[in-house]
Protein backbone atom coordinates (compact mmCIF):
# COMPACT_ATOMS: atom_id res chain seq x y z
CA UNK A 1 0.00 0.00 0.00
CA UNK A 2 2.80 2.41 0.88
CA UNK A 3 4.59 1.72 -2.43
CA UNK A 4 1.43 2.60 -4.32
CA UNK A 5 1.09 5.99 -2.61
CA UNK A 6 4.82 6.64 -3.12
CA UNK A 7 4.47 5.95 -6.85
CA UNK A 8 1.45 8.20 -7.04
CA UNK A 9 3.36 11.03 -5.34
CA UNK A 10 6.33 10.62 -7.71
CA UNK A 11 3.99 10.59 -10.69
CA UNK A 12 2.26 13.79 -9.55
CA UNK A 13 5.65 15.47 -8.95
CA UNK A 14 6.84 14.52 -12.45
CA UNK A 15 3.67 15.83 -14.07
CA UNK A 16 4.00 19.09 -12.10
CA UNK A 17 7.66 19.44 -13.11
CA UNK A 18 6.76 19.02 -16.78
CA UNK A 19 3.62 21.20 -16.64
CA UNK A 20 5.10 24.13 -14.65
CA UNK A 21 7.22 25.58 -17.50
CA UNK A 22 4.22 25.43 -19.84
CA UNK A 23 2.01 27.23 -17.33
CA UNK A 24 4.65 29.93 -16.78
CA UNK A 25 5.10 30.33 -20.54
CA UNK A 26 1.33 30.58 -20.99
CA UNK A 27 1.04 33.33 -18.37
CA UNK A 28 4.01 35.16 -19.92
CA UNK A 29 2.33 34.99 -23.32
CA UNK A 30 -0.95 36.27 -21.84
CA UNK A 31 0.82 39.23 -20.17
CA UNK A 32 2.68 40.05 -23.41
CA UNK A 33 -0.50 39.82 -25.49
CA UNK A 34 -2.58 41.95 -23.14
CA UNK A 35 0.20 44.56 -22.89
CA UNK A 36 0.61 44.72 -26.68
CA UNK A 37 -3.15 44.95 -27.12
CA UNK A 38 -3.85 47.63 -24.49
CA UNK A 39 -0.82 49.79 -23.74
CA UNK A 40 0.02 51.00 -27.28
CA UNK A 41 -3.64 51.82 -27.99
CA UNK A 42 -4.47 53.44 -24.65
CA UNK A 43 -1.20 55.06 -23.57
CA UNK A 44 0.82 55.15 -26.78
CA UNK A 45 3.47 52.88 -25.23
CA UNK A 46 5.78 50.47 -27.01
CA UNK A 47 5.10 46.81 -27.67
CA UNK A 48 7.02 44.24 -25.62
CA UNK A 49 8.55 40.83 -26.30
CA UNK A 50 7.65 37.54 -24.65
CA UNK A 51 10.66 37.80 -22.30
CA UNK A 52 9.68 41.32 -21.25
CA UNK A 53 6.14 40.07 -20.57
CA UNK A 54 7.57 37.25 -18.46
CA UNK A 55 9.71 39.80 -16.62
CA UNK A 56 6.62 41.93 -15.93
CA UNK A 57 4.84 38.85 -14.61
CA UNK A 58 7.71 38.10 -12.23
CA UNK A 59 7.95 41.75 -11.17
CA UNK A 60 4.22 41.87 -10.44
CA UNK A 61 4.52 38.67 -8.40
CA UNK A 62 7.35 40.15 -6.35
CA UNK A 63 5.59 43.49 -5.77
CA UNK A 64 2.12 42.16 -5.06
CA UNK A 65 2.58 38.62 -3.82
CA UNK A 66 6.03 38.69 -2.25
CA UNK A 67 8.76 36.14 -2.83
CA UNK A 68 7.46 33.39 -0.58
CA UNK A 69 4.78 30.86 -1.24
CA UNK A 70 1.22 31.12 -0.07
CA UNK A 71 1.06 32.34 3.50
CA UNK A 72 -2.57 31.48 4.09
CA UNK A 73 -4.55 33.58 6.49
CA UNK A 74 -2.18 33.14 9.45
CA UNK A 75 -4.67 31.27 11.63
CA UNK A 76 -1.89 30.18 13.98
CA UNK A 77 -0.95 33.77 14.84
CA UNK A 78 -4.57 34.75 15.31
CA UNK A 79 -5.17 31.77 17.60
CA UNK A 80 -2.13 32.68 19.71
CA UNK A 81 -3.35 36.28 19.99
CA UNK A 82 -6.82 35.09 21.06
CA UNK A 83 -5.28 32.80 23.69
CA UNK A 84 -3.30 35.72 25.10
CA UNK A 85 -6.42 37.89 25.14
CA UNK A 86 -8.38 35.24 27.04
CA UNK A 87 -5.64 35.02 29.68
CA UNK A 88 -5.71 38.78 30.38
CA UNK A 89 -7.60 40.22 33.30
CA UNK A 90 -10.26 42.86 32.57
CA UNK A 91 -7.86 45.54 33.82
CA UNK A 92 -5.09 44.34 31.46
CA UNK A 93 -7.55 44.30 28.56
CA UNK A 94 -8.62 47.87 29.25
CA UNK A 95 -4.99 48.98 29.54
CA UNK A 96 -4.28 47.31 26.20
CA UNK A 97 -7.29 49.00 24.58
CA UNK A 98 -6.22 52.37 25.96
CA UNK A 99 -2.73 51.89 24.55
CA UNK A 100 -4.25 51.20 21.11
CA UNK A 101 -6.45 54.28 21.38
CA UNK A 102 -3.43 56.41 22.29
CA UNK A 103 -1.42 55.11 19.32
CA UNK A 104 -4.15 54.76 16.70
CA UNK A 105 -6.85 57.16 17.76
CA UNK A 106 -10.29 56.31 19.04
CA UNK A 107 -13.04 55.05 16.75
CA UNK A 108 -15.67 56.34 19.17
CA UNK A 109 -17.75 59.16 17.69
CA UNK A 110 -16.87 62.63 18.89
CA UNK A 111 -19.61 64.33 20.88
CA UNK A 112 -18.57 67.89 20.10
CA UNK A 113 -20.51 70.29 17.86
CA UNK A 114 -18.19 69.57 14.88
CA UNK A 115 -19.15 65.88 14.92
CA UNK A 116 -22.90 66.53 14.86
CA UNK A 117 -22.63 68.80 11.86
CA UNK A 118 -23.91 71.85 13.74
CA UNK A 119 -22.09 75.00 12.82
CA UNK A 120 -20.85 77.17 15.68
CA UNK A 121 -22.75 80.42 16.15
Amino acid sequence: MRKLSMRKGVKIAMIAAVAAPFVVALFGFIVMSMWNWLVPAVFGGRMITFWQGLGLLILARILVGGLGGGHGDNKHGRRRMMDQWEQMTPEEREKFRQGLRDRCGSRAPDTGPEASGASPA
